[in-house]
């Protein structure tokens, strides 16, 4: 007799999902999901000092679309063919022994299934041939409410700092579409999120399936019925969540300006977003990496010339496979359906983050999982190093001048990655200026893969303002990136790419007056002392007027004329627009 499937709900996911322990003597995990669209592998160390990142170990896909295989019995029943039972059962036990391999622990290989297992009616005989090939692996299938928490909802959060005000989450897999919406700032919103979500069956390789062998009478009332779905889906989320509702109301009385964030994971939104990057007014673009990308709503709603790039480019699209690209009809349907239910969307961010990731955020506590996993990559050695770096961060935000309004600016202090960016100050200081200028831009942009809460804006602001900290000369090849990611910043704020040269050159003046770090907070506060305003002129640029003072021990010697050439230049054009204000420093010895 196949064996029963084994299902996690909202009501028994925290005794399916067992709490993490800190102190177990192993802390890998391997989780599989098997997914409509495929299945996907992975090992993740949740040891401490930092849980939170989720670190990746290990990560393998197999391209076996369960969804695609199921075939119809003449009496209406679903079921999967005998070689896919097969060769799914192999590859779960070829991923056991890779996880073994590493040091897992049987009791952490844990593999997770959404809609296909819940639709094939044989499903139990999958489950008899994983128990013959892999013995002991356990199938755990998610129901629709728990796929929403941990993909649309908690796969998506991993990767972020926090959501307060809320936005609309969402996960495209092969067999379903969930939409939900998430307010970090409201106690249990991740549950709230997952009950009042809605799982519609029309995921990228079901709805694709009905594109090409449905008539068209079928294909038509899909579509419908998806249309109709997607804005009961989102009426419903209205009637539960006030601020999403006076949003809405707001934008229908005119307020143009009422929109909605969106937040989307799975690999068929991931899909769309990596043809978004392609056609990005920045090109080409210069993160390699759909995870965190944001389109603006205006270039997220161009479906129709989506299309046209999908059906007409011959070449290779970043991020999109060739099964990706013949199902993009699909998701474009999709898209275009979420599209008409919500027609105020702001910015869309892509997720890299899955059911995976998710059942490991939910099984950490909530002091932990509600952690900004910006602060949880800086870890400086002792509270002295920390209050030195308070310090340090103090003095330089007073170069920044009280008078300029920053709220609408991404800087590393409105972004939180001053601790991040000071304390790689001195990282490499045996090296020279132009060599760590180019590493510190490159690094920027691929440092960390996939770490949470690291957004391309982000990683565009550290980019910038690191390799100014060093100097900012480029040879030809990173000048043209330097010039991709000064319009990928400024994409977010016009005046964010000043701002980062200029705390750059700021922070390098520091640097030369301490070419080690100090030894206290007080040490800094007495070497150097900074002021900044904006003088504003009515027919030309407004200046920024920036006084430094260096106590006399520590400045001779210094070439106090570079120190104002090296803030002054930041001013200076360095291809594509002329910068919005001119720098007026002044550098003196204290007496």
């Amino acid at each position: 007799m196949a064996p029963s499937v084994d299902s996690i709900t909202l009501d028994n996911i925290s005794e399916k999902l067992t709490p993490w322990d800190p102190n177990a003597p192993n802390q890998l995990w391997a989780i599989v999901d098997m997914g409509s669209n495929g299945i996907r592998f992975s090992i993740t160390s949740l040891a401490k000092p930092a849980p939170r990142l989720l670190k990746s170990v290990y990560a393998d896909r197999a391209a076996i679309s369960l969804f695609d295989a199921l075939v119809e019995d003449p009496k209406d029943h679903w079921t999967f063919p005998q070689d896919t039972i097969k060769l799914v059962a192999v590859t779960l036990a070829r991923f056991k022994r890779i996880a073994l391999h590493y040091g897992v622990p049987p009791e952490q290989i844990m593999v997770l299934a959404t809609e296909a297992m819940r639709k094939a009616a044989n499903a139990g005989d999958m489950l008899e041939e994983i128990e013959k090939q892999a013995p002991g692996l356990t199938v755990s299938v998610l129901e629709p409410a728990v796929e929403t928490l941990c993909g649309a909802v908690m796969g998506s959060r991993s990767g972020v700092v926090d959501v307060d005000g809320g936005a609309l989450f969402m996960d495209l897999g092969g067999g379903s579409v969930q939409m939900t919406w998430v307010d970090t700032s409201l106690p249990d919103y991740e549950f709230s999120a997952a009950r009042a979500g809605r799982s519609l069956p029309y995921g990228a390789a079901k709805l694709m399936r009905i594109l090409q062998d449905g008539s068209d009478a079928d294909r038509a009332a899909s579509i419908q019925d998806l249309q109709n779905k997607m804005i009961e889906a989102y009426d419903n989320l209205r009637s539960q969540f006030p601020a999403l509702d006076a949003i809405r109301k707001a934008y229908d009385h005119g307020d143009k300006k009422a929109k909605v964030n969106v937040y989307m994971c799975g690999g068929g939104f991931r899909g769309y977003g990596s043809m978004l990057m392609h056609n990005d007014k920045t090109t080409p673009y210069p993160i390699a990496s759909i995870n965190n990308y944001t389109a603006p709503g205006k270039l997220f709603k161009e479906v129709d010339k989506m299309r046209k790039i999908n059906d007409e480019y011959d070449g290779k699209i970043f991020g999109l496979s060739k099964r990706r690209r013949q199902q993009f009809p699909a998701i474009a349907t999709v898209i275009e359906s979420f599209i008409k239910a919500v027609p105020n969307i702001a910015k869309v961010t892509f997720c890299s983050g899955s059911n995976r990731q998710g059942a490991l955020m939910m099984k950490l506590p909530h002091e932990i999982r509600e952690q900004n996993p910006l602060h949880t990559l800086v870890s400086p050695d002792s509270a002295q190093e920390e209050e030195v770096l308070d310090a340090v961060r103090a003095v330089l935000h007073q170069a920044l001048p009280a008078d300029v309004d920053f709220s609408d600016t991404p800087t590393i202090f409105t972004e939180n990655l001053a601790p991040l960016f000071t304390q790689e100050i001195w990282g490499r200081e045996g090296y020279d200026g132009d060599s760590n200028t180019s590493f510190a831009l490159n690094n920027a942009l691929t440092r960390d893969p996939e770490v949470p809460g690291l957004t391309h804006v982000h990683r565009a602001i550290l980019a910038l303002t690191e390799s100014a900290r060093w100097g900012g000369n480029l040879g030809p090849l990173d000048a043209e990136l330097f010039d991709g990611v000064t319009k990928v910043l400024a994409n977010h704020g016009e005046d964010a790419p000043f701002w980062a040269g200029y705390i750059g050159a700021v922070t390098g003046i520091i640097a030369t007056v301490f070419s080690a770090p100090p030894k206290s907070a007080e040490e800094v506060s007495n070497a150097i002392k900074i002021s900044a305003h904006l003088k504003t002129a009515d027919d030309k640029k407004d200046k920024v007027v920036l006084n430094i003072g260096i106590s006399y021990d520590y400045g001779k010697g210094l070439n106090l004329q570079e120190l104002v050439d090296s803030v002054e230049g930041v001013a200076k054009k360095k291809g594509g627009k002329k910068p919005s204000f001119k720098i007026s420093a002044h550098v003196n010895l204290l007496s």
